[in-house]
């Protein structure tokens, strides 16, 4: 049973940072591509980055670029999500998915997490 557990979150002023941990069981990590999405508060669920199986090449949305990171570390079987500069409009659950591509299609990602929720006060 594959098992995806997020941690990290929590409350942050404007401008500040956090770091998100996404471990996962049940599954040869190291061989899927995985991904982060966010879900604000009423909306869907929307891609944020994604990154390979080796952690070689890295996928983000627009609104985050140059403002978030995604690694991973294959020997501990965690993704991780680097937040900085946050913005009150970064309000909202984040969760980390397993997939076989690298796309933003929520379709195309087959294990979720629970998800951590992250609060930006303005």
């Amino acid at each position: 049973q594959v098992q995806l557990v997020e941690s990290g979150g929590g409350l942050v002023q404007a401008g500040g940072s956090l770091r998100l941990s996404c471990a996962v069981s049940g599954r040869t990590f190291s061989s899927y591509a995985m991904g982060w999405f966010h879900q604000a508060p009423g909306k869907e669920r929307e891609f944020v980055a994604a990154i390979s199986w080796r952690g070689d090449k890295t996928y983000y949305t627009d609104s985050v670029k140059g403002r978030f990171t995604i690694s991973r570390d294959n020997a501990k079987s965690t993704l991780y999500l680097q937040m900085n500069s946050l913005k009150p409009e970064d309000t909202g659950v984040y969760i980390c998915a397993i997939t076989i591509g690298m796309g933003d299609d929520p379709d195309d990602y087959n294990y979720w997490g629970q998800g951590t929720q992250v609060t930006v006060s303005s």
